[in-house]
């Protein structure tokens, strides 16, 4: 069974707060910071109302892992981090890799110029 999902394609920039985690993962271990980093947004996307969707991606070099983050508010990101069970699965990363994240407002919405 599908269910709805909140999210939904808009034509015109929202009010909305993207986290990009960008993870290095250490030789020979992007499989593995995937899978951690898809744990943890599993955990939020479960569990926090702030979260809004996700993107996940690897790399094709092998190198990185990234995750582009939609949620409600900026302030969502210290009470994700607040959650000790959400800390201890971030933590995990670290064995597997470095990483780094910043925090993005919209600003603006680019879309292909309609053809005709």
């Amino acid at each position: 069974m599908i269910g709805t999902s909140p999210a939904a394609f808009s034509a015109h920039p929202a009010p909305t707060t993207f986290i990009v985690n960008v993870i290095h993962a250490h030789p020979g271990k992007q499989d593995e910071a995937f899978r951690l980093i898809q744990d943890v947004v599993h955990y939020v996307a479960e569990r926090k109302p702030g979260f809004l969707w996700s993107s996940l991606a690897r790399s094709t070099d092998g190198l990185t892992v990234v995750n582009i983050e939609a949620i409600s508010d900026a302030g969502d990101v210290e009470r994700f981090f607040s959650d000790p069970v959400f800390l201890e699965k971030f933590r995990r990363l670290d064995a597997v890799s470095s990483s780094e994240f910043h925090t993005y407002a919209v600003d603006d919405l680019v879309l292909p110029k309609a053809a005709g």
